[in-house]
């Protein structure tokens, strides 16, 4: 499963060919790149690998800042790695991924690639229990959890999405990257690419900027607080599930939605089922028991035989399509912005 990566020289739209130069370092590590060309991996999956299914996740609404997938289907992701902002481009060429990446962070990500696209995932460790999600498994063998091994960077737009709209916390998502994030390394000015602020950055926008961006004060001071310790935060990446969960926890504003959401992201935890959310119980109830008005409890005793697997048998659940109509009115979204 190893790769092998070395610098190339960078192209404004095409991921480069999947050739890798005989240059290379062993499997272990990247070369560094030379006038800003970027480091190149190629990697082969140990089975079927959908980079939609698995990517998705990253993707705070369509216009998000930091991803983006373009008609030919690559897939672009800005991050601010522990060495610094970088851009990681990624493809499928036939049976193998290649993937490209620039700035400091750029030899972080590709390391980093195998993990990000599932290579630490067990999806045979998933046993189905229902006919449903038997079969959405079988249409959907490419699909496995990510782990980015970045705690932040899904902690802060996951507060952000507290008790709000989807549309409003992306909205917030983006006006706040474009308006404290930087500009994402390498050839993505024509992709509007950001990477997301350090700490200390989101620790200065001021009060009023937040209000702007039509975020209540009650979340903002749940990101403050978060940011002020991040480093603590940042070692819940590697930590077991129930650890990682409490270290989240300890911080107001944070709770067992927020964690789970996190840990989904940067963990690859299959088991951090999201609880509290408005919607999921009743989705996961109408799915395996017929029972739309399920609540949390019920929901948790339905998903109880997945034990271990109750975050992959969501994922299946929502990619199934077999969702409850919708009885009541959307959420209407709220707005502070002229208050």
């Amino acid at each position: 499963m190893a790769g092998r990566f070395a610098p190339r020289t960078a192209r404004p739209a095409a991921l480069p060919r999947t050739t890798v130069s005989r240059q290379a370092a062993p499997s272990g590590r990247a070369v560094p790149a030379d006038d800003g060309e970027p480091l190149t991996r190629e990697w082969t999956p140990p089975g079927p690998l959908d980079l939609r299914l698995v990517l998705s996740p990253l993707r705070r609404g369509p216009a998000d800042p930091t991803f983006r997938m373009t008609p030919d289907g690559v897939f672009w992701r800005a991050a601010r790695t522990p060495e610094g902002p970088g851009t990681l481009r990624v493809a499928a060429r036939g049976d193998r991924i290649a993937a490209a990446a620039w700035g400091p962070g750029a030899r972080w990500l590709l390391d980093g690639l195998p993990a990000l696209l599932g290579a630490e995932d067990d999806p045979d460790a998933f046993v189905p229990r229902h006919r449903l999600l038997a079969l959405t498994r079988h249409r959907r063998p490419g699909l496995r959890l990510l782990r980015t091994g970045l705690v932040m960077e899904s902690l802060i737009p996951s507060v952000l999405e507290q008790k709000v709209t989807t549309d409003e916390a992306h909205r917030a998502w983006r006006l706040l990257l474009r308006r404290y994030g930087t500009p994402a390394p390498g050839p993505t000015a024509s992709l509007g690419l950001y990477v997301v602020p350090d700490a200390r950055t989101w620790a200065m926008i001021p009060s009023w900027e937040w209000h702007r961006a039509n975020v209540d004060a009650k979340r903002s001071s749940t990101i403050l607080r978060a940011v002020r310790v991040a480093r603590r935060l940042e070692e819940a990446s590697r930590m077991p599930l129930a650890e990682a969960q409490a270290r989240l926890c300890l911080i107001p504003g944070i709770g067992p939605w927020t964690a789970a959401e996190t840990l989904q992201r940067s963990n690859g935890e299959p088991d951090a089922v999201t609880v509290g959310d408005l919607h999921l119980p009743g989705i996961v109830g109408h799915a395996l028991a017929d029972h739309r008005a399920a609540d949390d409890a019920e929901m948790l005793e339905l998903l109880a035989p997945y034990a271990g697997q109750r975050h992959r048998a969501t994922r299946l659940i929502l990619l199934s399509g077999r969702i409850p109509e919708r009885r009541a009115p959307r959420m209407r979204p709220g707005d502070i912005v002229h208050l």
